[in-house]
């Protein structure tokens, strides 16, 4: 998906679900987040709404009930909330993001493994 919608904290947990398993009819999704949210089924319901109307949902009629599916990958939207932070806290600048994480966080010795790994491909990446 090119331009990925704008999802509420509250409407990913309805994407979360769908993003687990897909498709959920509205009465799945209600009975779901009903137990785990402490939500009324017409908040659900609303949630549902909106998110259909961004598109980041779809549905089926199948018999009575309606299957919903995302149109909004969860890479994406990983990737949107990701540049939404950084540009928001840090103004998008990376560099401060981590040096402010490694700053405030202890690394064990398989991080800073990982994470020079991931330096050296980027640095290779970009030669």
């Amino acid at each position: 998906m090119n331009n990925p919608p704008h999802i509420t904290e509250a409407e990913s947990v309805v994407m979360k679900l769908l993003w687990q398993k897909e498709p959920l009819s509205a009465i799945e999704i209600i009975s779901e987040l009903k137990n785990q949210m402490h939500w009324s089924d017409q908040t659900i319901k609303t949630f549902i709404n909106r998110l259909h109307k961004k598109n980041a949902i779809r549905f089926e009629k199948s018999g009575r009930n309606y299957l919903y599916y995302p149109l909004v990958s969860h890479n994406d939207y990983i990737k949107v909330e990701n540049k939404s932070f950084l540009d928001r806290i840090y103004n998008g600048a990376v560099g401060m993001l981590f040096a402010k994480f490694l700053e405030e966080e202890k690394l064990s010795e398989k991080d800073i493994e990982q994470l020079q790994q991931l330096l050296e491909k980027a640095k290779r990446d970009d030669s």
